[in-house]
């Protein structure tokens, strides 16, 4: 089965926002085995919006419509959602006792505006929002359904999650998609690839190996497709065993979901370990990454954004004489940072950056890209220089990854 994803909004179109419910609807799509044909932005335009129905009618099975459902006169999809199946709005009462509850509970004003947004199309299937105001509205027309949702991300992905997929799911008849991600760190995407070219080569026809790069880490995403559930469990369970083989010195965790920072706080938390970072040029990246996790306070004590060299000395106690005989930007102080951070919030472990992100050398003695990490343990201090190239935003990415990935190998190997 295909889908169509349409994005409604000129916002979308000039930059205003970006776009990241289409994203999310189909990842939701293609885990129940609805594979997105394409992803569409358009105009907030009903010539624009008709002209699009009409060419994805009967091309696909789903098109699923974002935006454009708002109360205020801009908002035009369900206008144009009933001129295109011939309809008219009509007042749905449970929709709107929801509208009246819910303004209730915000001890808001109610409007007639507001209101309105309980007309929908007669002919159409109500998805409730329990966040909003504006339904999702499900139509078919021939061989395609139209779904129309609100474009608020939090509503929209609720309705997708409680309403949409669950209903498809259960009326469709779908082949199965079965996705494992393995999760690598400290080698880049040309490396791995040469690493696992024989064993990529052999893999059967109904399964295909994506690579997902990002800063410090590789994705590899195995994806099979077929009719048969219990065929692809076993062939991608036979598959990461041989991956585990070829490449396990760098595997760190299995699952798209699974990022360092997931699974670094896992073998915190089951260690009944603490943590904490200090951060000059990373600027407080790494402990953003850190408290991304949910339960990340049980073993995420503090940092330290120490950017300017005074605050490095008063409050991490890094010497005047280690900055002058080394540079700010050194292994030396790096380590010092990370002892200092550990003993002011006594923690086990603790991570520190110094470095030149760029994107000019300006005063610094280190070439630009230069970073230098440290991570205290409870046995002691070590550290690594790296050069992590440009643009800033790249250096700080990388650094950031890199330290959280230093952290998880000590972890494993010695704790």
């Amino acid at each position: 089965m295909k889908a169509t994803i349409i994005t409604i909004g000129d916002e979308i179109l000039i930059g205003q926002i970006t776009d990241t419910n289409s994203g999310f609807i189909a990842n939701a799509l293609n885990k129940i085995g609805v594979d997105v044909y394409e992803m569409i932005s358009i105009s907030d335009d009903k010539k624009h919006i008709l002209e699009t129905f009409a060419k994805v009618q009967n091309q696909v099975d789903f098109v699923i419509i974002t935006g454009g459902l708002g109360p205020t006169k801009d908002d035009i999809t369900k206008i144009t959602f009933c001129e295109y199946f011939e309809d008219s709005l009509q007042r749905n009462t449970v929709v709107e006792d929801h509208i009246i509850e819910l303004f209730a509970k915000m001890n808001y004003a109610i409007s007639q505006v507001n209101r309105d947004q309980a007309l929908v199309p007669s002919k159409c299937i109500v998805l409730p929002n329990q966040f909003g105001t504006a339904p999702g509205m499900w139509m078919q027309k021939e061989k395609t359904v139209f779904v129309s949702l609100p474009g608020v991300p939090y509503e929209m992905k609720a309705i997708v999650t409680n309403q949409l997929i669950p209903k498809i799911a259960n009326e469709y008849k779908r082949p199965y998609i079965l996705h494992k991600t393995v999760l690598t760190y400290g080698q880049g995407e040309s490396i791995v690839a040469e690493r696992i070219e024989e064993w990529e080569n052999s893999l059967p026809s109904f399964v295909k190996l994506a690579y997902l790069p990002s800063p410090g880490r590789v994705r590899l995403r195995l994806t099979a497709k077929g009719n048969e559930a219990t065929v692809l469990q076993n062939t991608i369970h036979n598959l990461v065993q041989q991956l585990s083989e070829i490449i396990g010195d760098i595997i760190v965790g299995f699952e798209e979901e699974e990022q360092i920072e997931v699974v670094l706080g896992r073998l915190l938390t089951e260690k009944s370990l603490t943590l904490s970072t200090a951060e000059s040029c990373t600027g407080g990246k790494i402990s953003e990454l850190i408290t991304s996790v949910a339960g990340s306070s049980s073993y995420f004590r503090g940092s330290i954004v120490s950017y300017a060299t005074d605050v490095k000395v008063a409050l991490l106690n890094v010497s005047q004489g280690s900055i002058e005989s080394f540079s700010v930007v050194s292994k030396k102080v790096a380590e010092e940072m990370a002892v200092g951070v550990q003993q002011l919030l006594q923690t086990d472990f603790a991570i520190a950056t110094t470095g030149n992100a760029g994107p000019t050398q300006g005063d610094a003695d280190a070439a630009v890209g230069t970073v230098c990490l440290a991570i205290a343990t409870p046995k002691g201090v070590f550290s690594e220089e790296y050069n992590f190239g440009q643009p800033r935003q790249k250096v700080i990415d990388r650094a950031a990854n890199k330290g959280l990935e230093l952290l998880l190998k000590e972890i494993l190997k010695n704790y």
